[in-house]
This record gives C-alpha cells, sequence and structure tokens, in this order.
C-alpha cells in the first residue's frame, strides 16, 4: 500500500496533471473541487513549464513534510536533494540494464528482462532544472541553492553516463572553442 505521497508522486511522475485539479493531500478537498469548479478561467495562461515548475516544488515541499525528521527548506543540502531524487528512482519508466544482463549495452534488446526501471537522465536533470529555478523564484540566493550543489551535478552526470552505458548510447562531450585560430588571425 503507498502513502499519500507516494500516491501523489506516483501520479506527478507517470503524466502532467490538470493544475486545476487539487493535490490529493489538500486539505478539504471536496470544498476545493466546488470551489475551483465555480472560478472562471484565469485571465492570464500559466506555461507549461511554469505549471510544472510549480508541481514539482509542491511535491518537493510535500516530501521535506513527510521527511523522517520533517526537514526545514533551510537546512536542506545537496545531500537531502539526492536522497529526493533516488527516492523518485522508484517511480520510474526507462528500462536500465544491470552490468550481469545480457542486454547490457544494447539500446533495442530483443526480449525483456528483469532490469529495474529507474528516472530517465533527461527527466531528472529538467527536474533539477525546474526546482533550481523554484528556489530562487521563492526567494532563494543563487549561493544556497541545493539544487546547484556539486555533489547533483555529479550524480546527474553519474546517472547520464551509467543509463548511456547500460543503454549502448554514447553522449558526445561539448567541445570547448579553441581560441588559437582568433588569436592568430588577430595577429596577422
Amino acid at each position: 500500500m503507498m502513502s499519500g505521497l507516494d500516491q501523489e508522486i506516483a501520479l506527478h511522475c507517470s503524466s502532467m496533471m490538470n493544475s486545476n485539479i487539487p493535490s490529493p493531500t489538500s486539505e478539504n478537498n471536496a470544498t476545493n473541487v466546488a470551489a475551483s469548479s465555480n472560478k472562471p478561467p484565469p485571465s492570464c495562461h500559466v506555461s507549461r513549464y511554469e505549471s510544472q515548475k510549480r508541481r514539482d516544488w509542491n511535491t518537493f515541499g510535500q516530501y521535506l513534510k513527510n521527511h523522517k525528521p520533517p526537514l526545514q527548506l533551510s537546512r536542506c543540502s545537496g545531500a537531502h536533494i539526492l536522497e529526493f531524487l533516488r527516492y523518485l528512482d522508484q517511480f520510474g519508466k526507462t528500462k536500465v540494464h544491470c552490468p550481469s544482463c545480457p542486454f547490457f549495452g544494447h539500446p533495442q534488446p530483443p526480449a525483456p528482462c528483469p532490469c529495474p526501471l529507474r528516472q530517465a537522465w533527461g527527466s531528472l536533470d529538467a527536474l533539477v532544472g525546474r526546482l533550481r529555478a523554484a528556489f530562487e523564484g521563492n526567494g532563494g540566493t543563487p549561493e544556497l541553492n541545493p539544487f546547484g550543489a556539486r555533489a547533483v551535478r555529479l550524480y546527474l552526470r553519474e546517472v547520464r553516463d551509467t543509463q548511456a552505458r547500460a543503454r549502448g548510447i554514447a553522449y558526445d562531450k561539448k567541445k570547448r572553442k579553441n581560441n588559437k585560430g582568433i588569436n592568430n588571425m588577430m595577429n596577422h
């Protein structure tokens, strides 16, 4: 049996929810549904990104509240963000082959295997980006943003590389521009 938070995160991770539907954890849910159905649509349209960012922020806030012991955002570190990302992994839909799997490194495996489903690297990267922006949009300073911590960047890089190896996909490193050519042109 999943807890309320697990159900909320499973719904959040599996599909885009209608932003007019109140969260299952809100108090007085029947009142909220009735009130939201009587309201005229908002005059300004909220972008899909902003809506997703707000949902992600609310989900993270719920995670902090349900954490044992409960965490305050001001005391949150990169380690807590990693814990949250690992928690979300259980709701993933991307097959990531284990090194012992016969299909390890094959982009198109010919048969099913028992390897776990995980959050895709791209989804985690986008989530961290939205939460990083939400943190600063809610009054946090960039210097204290736990979503920008070095440990989080390293974790995302490791997830990307691990998933790439498991699925047989190569990510090309970004090439740095060579300034020699420009300097040579200026000197002549």
